[in-house]
């Protein structure tokens, strides 16, 4: 029996060693500085299912959101998604008005940005959030700052709201839900739009009132129609992902659906001349992603 105790204790005493010793448990240690229980920390980095996925390194090195405009146009602007963006609207038409009428917002760009971020609910999993975020720390240096913060910020979340750090999954980069929210964006942003005293990441009022709400506090002007590359929506879809191919496709993939279910367009470009739309052809044409010098109205007339 002595035997036995002896061997768990010395057991316990090396792989609590084993989680002290890890960097990142260190640094987000640091990071939340008392305000989770250490228990509850150790816990997380000594599950079962912790991993560093060495994979995230290449995703980063090459994102969708880099490839030129044409390859990263094939992918999300095509008939597959603007069908199945009418389709939410026409079966959640009702949600979607009230969250746009509440917060000002577009209607189709919040129903567009829910189908770029995870197809409806279809694709929002690929590693577990506390794994993305881990193996960032640990293999991605210059992210490794950034990717403290936010596992920090996701096991205040887990131990708040008693989850599992490892059963939720979500993006390479850390996010989450349907809306895919980082971590702290998730706290900043996230509403409880049904009322019922839970900000839910995979219920639909809470993820399209979250997402109108992200885009109002970014900037989007009550009831704004000002769609060009200065003006509020540009800038505010911008900051849910720091992409000009991304702020394109969803104002693109917008009009679409809204003139798949209304029969009429909402943005049309007025500022456009004929030699706009040659430079967006040559670019086009090249396959080159767009710049600060290339009229962004003509870019997605």
């Amino acid at each position: 029996m002595k035997r036995l105790l002896i061997i768990f204790f010395l057991s316990t005493s090396i792989f609590s060693q084993e989680v002290e010793n890890d960097i990142a448990y260190k640094l987000v240690s640091k990071e939340l500085g008392g305000s989770v229980p250490i228990s509850f920390i150790q816990e997380a980095f000594s599950h079962e299912k912790l991993e560093v996925h060495k994979i995230i390194v290449e995703r980063f090195a090459k994102p969708y959101e880099k490839k030129p405009w044409t390859e990263y146009k094939k992918i999300f602007v095509k008939e597959s998604r603007v069908a199945a963006g009418a389709k939410f609207y026409s079966e959640n038409k009702s949600l979607i008005s009230r969250v746009a009428l509440k917060n000002g917002v577009d209607p189709f760009i919040i129903v567009t940005i829910a189908g770029v971020e995870s197809n409806y609910g279809v694709h929002h999993s690929q590693y577990s959030v506390f794994n993305a975020l881990y193996s960032q720390i640990h293999e991605i240096p210059r992210r490794s700052k950034w990717a403290t913060r936010e596992l920090a910020e996701f096991i205040k979340y887990c131990y708040k709201d008693k989850l599992d750090p490892q059963e939720i999954g979500g993006s390479y980069a850390g996010a989450f839900g349907y809306g895919q929210f980082i971590p702290s964006s998730f706290t900043r942003y996230s509403v409880d739009f049904n009322e019922n005293g839970v900000r839910e990441p995979y219920s639909w009022p809470d993820v399209l009132g979250s997402i109108a709400n992200y885009l109002r506090m970014n900037g989007y002007k009550k009831n704004s129609n000002d769609y060009q590359k200065s003006g509020d929506i540009y800038k505010s879809v911008y900051a849910y992902n720091h992409a000009d191919n991304y702020v394109m496709a969803v104002l693109e993939l917008t009009e679409r659906i809204r003139e798949r279910c209304t029969g009429s367009r909402k943005y049309y470009p007025s500022t456009i001349t004929d030699f706009d739309r040659k430079r967006v052809r040559m670019y086009k044409s090249k396959g080159w992603a767009p710049d600060k010098t290339i009229n962004m109205d003509a870019w997605v007339e």
